[in-house]
Formats: structure tokens, C-alpha cells, sequence
């Protein structure tokens, strides 16, 4: 008899050998637009987006309403339309390896990071700032990079967390110092280059 510990290690090489297309339905992005759509909202995905908001705006009062909606609504709508068109592969370690091979266009975390802050950047938002946090630098099995929002003039340790790349494309969120699997540091601040 196959043990579980044995049964579980085949599935999980099986998976990084292999992997597996990740496909939003429904999703799409107007050419112009600044905001993605999406077909229909599931309760769930509703909640995510609620939580969100309350999360961003509990970091300060100085937080727009309007703008921790369109923020939280954009972190977990924007991804998926990203996956799409990147034609992501699940696990995201197996993804890395078609992309660093060239047969897919982007999806590295790094390239997560950088469409999220451009899409985040064209909203011009008054009450946020825009940081690039990475843990482990330099470390090539372990270095991980993801975009951080703050409020406007607040401290990186302050923000919160938007790394879909962990997921693949699905949004993992955190506050900087609650996120136990990474010790975020400040790659960029918001002062530097767009």
C-alpha cells in the first residue's frame, strides 16, 4: 500500500513537472482603460475586495474611501487579467521556469510587482504611496519582490502587502510585518522613477 507521505510527494512532482494553465473567466481590460472588468463578482471574491478596503483604510484616516475601493477592487481584479494574458502555469516556481525560458512573456514576481505599481501609478492616487519591497535579496532561490502600499507619507513597516504572484495570479495580502513567510525590506521608495 502507497503511503500518503509518498502519494502526496508523487502529485506534487507530478504538478512542478507538468503544471497546470490558470484561466480567469470573464475577466478583461478596455484598451485605454484604467480599470479592469469582470463578468460577475462571487460572494466571496465580493468579501475579499470588502476586506481589503476596511484594510487599507484602517492604516489612516488621510485614506480616500474611494481610493482604498479602487485599489482593493484593481489588486484582486488587475492580477487575473495579468494572468490571462501571461498564460500563467501553476505552481508559480514551475511558471518561473517557462518564463525565464522564454516561452512565457512575464510572471516572475518581479514582473508582477512592476505591472501592479504602473497600474496603481496611473490612478494618480492622492492618499497612497507606492513602495517596492523585496525579502531575501540577492538570494536566487528565495528572493521575492512585491508592491506595498502605504498611506501617503507613512512608513513601508505601515503598509500593506499586494503579491499576486504567490498565488498565481489570486491575491495574497498582509500587512508588512504580519506576513510570516517574508522579511520585507524597501527596494524602492515612492520618491524614486516611475
Amino acid at each position: 500500500m502507497v503511503s500518503v507521505r509518498r502519494l502526496a510527494s508523487f502529485v506534487l512532482v507530478a504538478a512542478m513537472s507538468t503544471g497546470c494553465a490558470v484561466q480567469y473567466d470573464g475577466v478583461s481590460m478596455t484598451p485605454g482603460s484604467s480599470r479592469p472588468q469582470v463578468n460577475s463578482l462571487s460572494p466571496e471574491l465580493k468579501k475579499n475586495i470588502s476586506e481589503l478596503q476596511a484594510a487599507l483604510q484602517s492604516m489612516d484616516p488621510s485614506i480616500d474611501p474611494r481610493e482604498a475601493a479602487d485599489v482593493a477592487y484593481d489588486g484582486y481584479i488587475y492580477p487575473r487579467h495579468l494572468a490571462n494574458e501571461w498564460g500563467l502555469t501553476w505552481p508559480p516556481l514551475y511558471h518561473n521556469v517557462l518564463r525565464n525560458s522564454k516561452k512565457r512573456p512575464a510572471g516572475l514576481c518581479t514582473d508582477w510587482t512592476q505591472a501592479m505599481r504602473t497600474h496603481m501609478y496611473k490612478k494618480k492616487l492622492k492618499t497612497f504611496d507606492l513602495w517596492w519591497g523585496v525579502a531575501y535579496k540577492g538570494n536566487a532561490w528565495r528572493e521575492h519582490s512585491t508592491l506595498v502600499m502605504t498611506a501617503k507619507g507613512k512608513p513601508f513597516n505601515s503598509g500593506i502587502l499586494l503579491d499576486p504572484w504567490r498565488n498565481s495570479g489570486e491575491l495574497f495580502w498582509s500587512r508588512v510585518p504580519d506576513d510570516t513567510d517574508y522579511p520585507w525590506k524597501v527596494f524602492q521608495d515612492p520618491s524614486m522613477a516611475r
